[in-house]
């Protein structure tokens, strides 16, 4: 994370237990409060897949408790989608929020592909089939320079005023950092760039960090040629395929072409949640066992 380290005040934590680390959390601070670090798409506490639930309360009251004793009054927690779970039995995040008391503050719906029940809208099928006219070519590139500068960055500025969250130089040191698990996919008609895909890969899922493609994508059918290929052939036995999310204010309302447009692809939606915890109902956890 220290490649946006002026960003954001880091506040990350390590939980011990008898000198051996048991769990982390990722964090940045604002003020009085601490967040699940607000650079990172995902959140919450970091455990190995046999830490048992005993353990796990100890925990999260160990670091209430350690943040109200140092004048934080709140905790925003950022929870995992149960999809990157690795072990989908071990996670008592909702139980910990019922009893501190939490305030869900947000919620977001990310578009998530089930592998195994992958489908294809007649509108994805058609876009499909054009790319096949038009005999556009998938090429796998350990650069990100052509993507970002000829179709990125432009299409960002002139539908929303924006920059990527991470500019070249930031995506090609993560790419360096982590080189099987960030894969850039572009596409191609007569060897002129049309679009592309950056796919952050981790062992249960595939995901889709960012999409674009250029003015001619309807035409050429340019997004659905090349997603179609990476759910067939490159991801064909990852587990899940995601597409995030397609909210925006903050969760407040959704991107409906967006949404129709992954959900063509058989894409349905988990939530992700966002919760406030006072930092002083560490309390609510102590003489929990009988």
């Amino acid at each position: 994370m220290d490649y946006h380290n002026d960003r954001f005040m880091d506040y990350s934590l390590m939980i011990y237990k008898d000198k051996k680390l048991v769990a982390l959390l990722p964090a940045n601070r604002v003020g009085n409060e601490v967040f699940s670090h607000q650079g990172l798409s995902y959140g919450g506490l970091v455990y190995k897949k046999d830490l048992k639930s005993e353990t796990a309360i100890e925990v999260f009251k160990t670091l209430l408790k350690f943040l109200n004793k140092n004048d934080i009054v709140s905790l925003i927690l950022k929870e995992l989608p149960i999809n990157y779970l690795h072990n989908t039995t071990n996670n008592p995040l909702a139980y910990l929020c019922f009893k501190t008391k939490a305030k869900m503050v947000r919620t977001d719906m990310h578009s998530m592909i089930d592998l195994q029940f992958r489908s294809y809208s007649n509108s994805r099928k058609e876009g499909l089939k054009r790319g096949q006219k038009h005999n556009l070519v998938v090429k796998e590139s350990d650069s990100f320079e052509d993507f970002w500068n000829a179709i990125l960055i432009p299409n960002l500025k002139s539908k929303h005023g924006v920059h990527p969250v991470h500019n070249l130089e930031e995506i090609t040191l993560l790419k360096s950092r982590f080189p099987k698990n960030i894969r850039q996919f572009n596409v191609f008609y007569k060897e002129k760039i049309v679009g592309g895909t950056t796919v952050f890969e981790t062992d249960n899922v595939a995901h889709c960090q960012y999409i674009s493609g250029n003015s001619d994508k309807n035409e050429l059918g340019s997004l659905d040629f090349l997603h179609i290929h990476l759910l067939n052939n490159v991801f064909k036995d990852k587990k899940y395929f995601s597409f995030g999310t397609s909210n925006i204010e903050a969760g407040q309302k959704i991107n409906q072409g967006l949404q129709f447009w992954k959900e063509g692809f058989g894409a349905r939606s988990i939530t992700q949640g966002f919760y406030e915890i006072d930092t002083k109902n560490y309390k609510l956890l102590e003489e929990l066992f009988i």
